[in-house]
């Protein structure tokens, strides 16, 4: 997989960020979905890179050539999402209609006793998905690689002041011990999967029409510490409306240690095909806007 992600820096500052959610608190969701059309705009004719990318996933997914529609579509369910955010945070969930598939396989997991590990990617709304747990009176620990995004989550954290509790920072000594504990304690721990962190070990298996790299990492944390996987999904489907749909994905109980290889290779492929799906389901609900296939030779 490409580490181009791991570049690409965050745009805009710190003000003008505080700023754009001070606007949406104040003037409310109606008036500030308006402005996200000039913004999306902005962003889809000045950031050849993003429009390069978007590009090049919406050629695969849609299976045609993606017109100027199809692009700012995509950058605009992105900003949707983005702005949905403030309001999540501040556990404004009256403002959403949610459906919710699979319930049970998540909530048959917890009665057991042990937490789990939920595994997203940047595909629609994780915040929906905490808005959830919360709903349920449930903590969902969110595992991720902040350095890319110090901004965003400065803010979002002064919003919610309780995220800060919730997000376990990869790449400090204590991250694993913050990861058992939260098991322990029988919270659930949300991953995404569809991005590597620098030499971290990758799998390439078939998504859309080619091979990509997805990492191995979250599967061998699930073997080492003898919890399930559930794949969670939060797709976005317009105007206040969302879907979560979660799925049992990898169960580690019972895989010997002679078959983890391919236990954890069964599972990349796995969690490849039903992103897959959900791509296609919802295709403009994905953003990585980088080269996922990192194939240079792919024409712009």
């Amino acid at each position: 997989m490409s580490q181009a992600w791991l570049e690409q820096r965050e745009r805009g500052n710190i003000i003008a960020i505080r700023l754009l959610v001070g606007v949406a608190l104040w003037l409310g969701r109606p008036v500030a979905r308006l402005l996200l059309y000039p913004a999306c705009l902005y962003f889809l004719v000045s950031a050849s890179h993003l429009r390069a990318a978007s590009r090049k996933y919406l050629r695969r997914v849609l299976g045609r050539a993606p017109r100027f529609s199809d692009l700012f579509r995509h950058f605009f369910t992105f900003g949707a999402v983005g702005l949905d955010r403030v309001y999540l945070l501040k556990d404004r969930v009256e403002l959403f209609q949610s459906e919710i598939s699979g319930e049970d396989v998540l909530l048959d997991v917890t009665r057991g006793g042990q937490g789990c590990f939920l595994l997203g990617a940047h595909l629609g709304s994780f915040e929906i998905l905490r808005a959830f747990g919360t709903s349920k009176r449930l903590r969902i620990g969110l595992v991720m690689y902040e350095e890319n995004v110090r901004m965003v989550n400065a803010v979002a954290k002064a919003i919610n002041p309780a995220l800060a509790e919730d997000v376990i920072s990869l790449g400090r000594f204590d991250s694993m011990l913050k990861v058992q504990e939260r098991l322990r304690e029988s919270q659930w721990v949300g991953m995404l999967g569809d991005r590597a962190l620098h030499e971290e070990a990758q799998l390439r298996v078939p998504f859309l029409g080619a091979e990509a790299g997805f990492p191995t990492a979250p599967f061998r944390l699930a073997l080492m510490l003898r919890r399930p996987v559930v794949l969670m999904v939060g797709l976005y489907l317009g105007g206040n409306r969302y879907s979560m749909h979660f799925e049992k994905l990898f169960e580690p109980r019972g895989v010997e240690r002679t078959n983890r290889a391919d236990a954890i290779e069964q599972a990349v492929r796995l969690y490849a095909q039903r992103l897959e799906q959900y791509c296609l389901q919802a295709p403009y609900n994905w953003f990585n806007f980088y080269d996922f296939w990192n194939d240079s030779s792919e024409h712009k």
